[in-house]
């Protein structure tokens, strides 16, 4: 196992291992000279990142980035590696991870090899592994936090890096940790979510946990069961290990359609299953637990480093984003790009995507990234900004966001600037023109819609048909192309489920829309079914259903728990967009948004399960 660091900040020692990758290189040769099969060598690449997609001889490359902490120099890698090797761009997960596709397979070790100078891995980013650690991209700077969770989440990474079970677990295992009253990283649908607590007792206060265990979405959403109300933050690694065990040992191998943590649970009873998690750690206990790499009560602190670089002008930056290439197949992200912004575009900026730091003086500042895609030269530009303005580092978010922290407060109107002018200057962020979509159809062997383009024009309809006023609401809107939820759309306000309608002799593209979803202090609530509407009337839709929230919402109410109250009188409201029939379609129903061909659904075998 790799040795942790001293402390947890984006100056981090590597996570890379190079013999790791020329181990790589040596399996994939066995596999081109015949020596080992096409199944041994799918389960191989896909715990190391490498999934096949839905194009032959191409590859989704997954890259690993714990805690969505990224440095400059991890910023220009990734931009290096996606406009080497890839399209010129690429993909922030929900996981907080980067995706690229249409990789070949003799790029795959030249890819990971110039990541891994930058101390980047794409090991445990796939397959039946302790995926990438999760936590919350505030931690550190936000106000009334109880303490920051990224030492911890930190040491848990390592620890499950490389682990002799890490990757030979019955399935994926996701781990997150939160240290906010909020859940930026939805705690209760992970197989371990850790939620920061303080408990006070004869001896002073401590630092621990609330633990819940064995949620997740897609088929069977579950939320979280507490597994312990109070676990010291010494333990987080002993009860890591146990139940690590406990789902090595018993997890199902043979169904993989039900072979996740939640379904051991349900099958062994709540009880039965902390009875097994329980014994287990006493044995870890006694084995001699594994111990953190600093004082639990007393993590080592990660003082920003403000080192200031001067910026490049806007002009400068928004020609190198026009000039960049971005090659196909696909289609590329958007490019806003603004030189001279309009009036009152850097308070409605400031009113959604700034927000003060609980360190006097400096803000944090969300870059919205199209649908979670970004480009080689944007991905170099926000590493400038980010030694410019901030501290030379940025989090990637699960809602496709790149925040970058201790901007000077007086400074943000320069970073606006420069923002706008290299096409990261979106406003909104967070509203439901702000949509937040998986990969889709165009490269996903799973999916049926192609979620990318559709999410755009559910954008677009969201700006033409309301007032600017409303896109300062926050108000989660995400898009899957199929029922696994990449997007986590079972947990959003307005969740997209994309799917296929047969009319007479064709196919027309449809979207579920489930409405209620959130994340709150009892866990968990997931989307209910409100309807299933053509792809071309669900902008509209979503439009309808945000002006009844902005209409009819009490104060205070969040737009999950408010559709979650009003969830018939919104299903009413969905209800005439629903009604499609053949002698009623029109040629566009036949096509999907952003598209100019017909629709024709093709779904093939998934390489989720290792």
């Amino acid at each position: 196992m790799t040795t942790p660091p001293p402390h947890a900040g984006p100056h981090r020692a590597s996570f890379a291992d190079d013999a790791e990758i020329t181990a790589f290189a040596e399996t994939l040769a066995r596999f081109e000279r015949g020596e080992i099969d096409a199944e041994s060598w799918r389960a191989y690449r896909v715990a190391r990142g490498a999934y096949g997609q839905r194009q032959d001889g191409c590859h989704m490359l997954r890259v690993k980035l714990p805690q969505g902490a990224v440095s400059g120099d991890q910023l220009r890698a990734l931009a290096e590696v996606a406009a080497r090797y890839s399209r010129g761009f690429g993909h922030v997960t929900t996981r907080q991870n980067f995706q690229l596709n249409f990789v070949r397979p003799e790029h795959l070790e030249p890819a990971m090899r110039h990541l891994a100078l930058a101390g980047i891995t794409t090991s445990g980013s796939g397959g039946n592994a302790v995926r990438n650690v999760v936590a919350c991209p505030h931690a550190g700077v936000a106000p009334g936090e109880v303490f920051d969770v990224t030492p911890y989440a930190e040491a848990f990474t390592r620890h499950f890096l490389r682990h002799p079970l890490g990757s030979a677990l019955p399935r994926k295992f996701k781990v997150a940790f939160e240290g906010c009253a909020d859940d930026h990283v939805a705690t209760a649908i992970q197989d371990l979510g850790f939620r920061a607590r303080h408990r006070t007792g004869a001896s002073g206060t401590t630092r621990g946990f609330q633990v819940t265990a064995a949620g997740g979405t897609s088929s069977l959403c579950t939320s979280g069961a507490v597994l312990f109300d109070f676990l010291a933050a010494g333990d987080i690694l002993a009860l890591g290990e146990a139940v690590v065990r406990v789902f090595h040992a018993h997890g199902d191998r043979v169904n993989k359609q039900r072979n996740r943590l939640k379904f051991l649970v349900r099958s062994l009873g709540y009880e039965a299953f902390r009875g097994l998690v329980e014994a287990e750690l006493a044995r870890v206990r006694a084995e001699g637990a594994p111990a953190l790499p600093f004082d639990p009560e007393s993590p080592p602190p990660d003082a920003a480093r403000l080192a200031r670089r001067p910026p490049p002008p806007p002009e400068v930056l928004a020609a190198r984003v026009r000039s960049a290439r971005l090659s196909g197949p696909g289609e590329p992200p958007p490019l806003e790009i603004v030189t001279e912004p309009a009036p009152g575009s850097l308070s409605a900026f400031r009113d959604t995507n700034v927000w003060a730091q609980r360190q006097p003086g400096h803000s944090v500042v969300t870059v919205s990234l199209p649908q979670g895609d970004v480009t080689s030269a944007q991905l170099e530009i926000l590493a400038e900004l980010a030694e410019a303005y901030g501290d030379g580092a940025a989090r990637f978010t699960s809602g496709g966001h790149a925040l970058l922290r201790w901007v000077g407060t007086d400074a943000v109107p320069e970073l606006y600037a420069r923002l706008a002018a290299a096409g990261l200057g979106r406003g909104g962020a967070g509203s439901a023109a702000d949509v937040v979509a998986c990969p889709g159809a165009e490269v996903c062997r799973l999916a049926v819609t192609r979620t990318r383009t559709f999410a755009r024009f559910v954008e677009a309809e969201v700006r033409r048909l309301l007032p600017p006023a409303s896109l300062s609401a926050d108000l989660p809107v995400r898009v899957s192309g199929c029922p696994n939820g990449c997007s986590q759309h079972h947990l959003a306000a307005i969740g997209l489920q994309g799917g296929a309608r047969r009319l007479g002799t064709r196919m027309a593209p449809h979207y579920s829309v489930l409405l209620g979803g959130h994340v709150d202090a009892a866990g968990a609530a997931f989307g209910r079914l409100a309807a299933k509407i053509p792809a071309r009337r669900s902008g509209e839709a979503v439009a309808r259903l945000v002006a009844l929230y902005l209409a009819e919402r009490r104060d205070g109410e969040l737009a999950g728990p408010f559709f979650a109250r009003v969830f018939d009188r919104a299903a009413a409201v969905l209800a005439p967009f629903e009604a499609l029939g053949p002698e009623d379609a029109e040629p566009a129903d036949f096509v999907e948004p952003g598209a100019s061909e017909d629709f024709r659904p093709s779904v093939q075998g998934g390489e989720c399960a290792a």
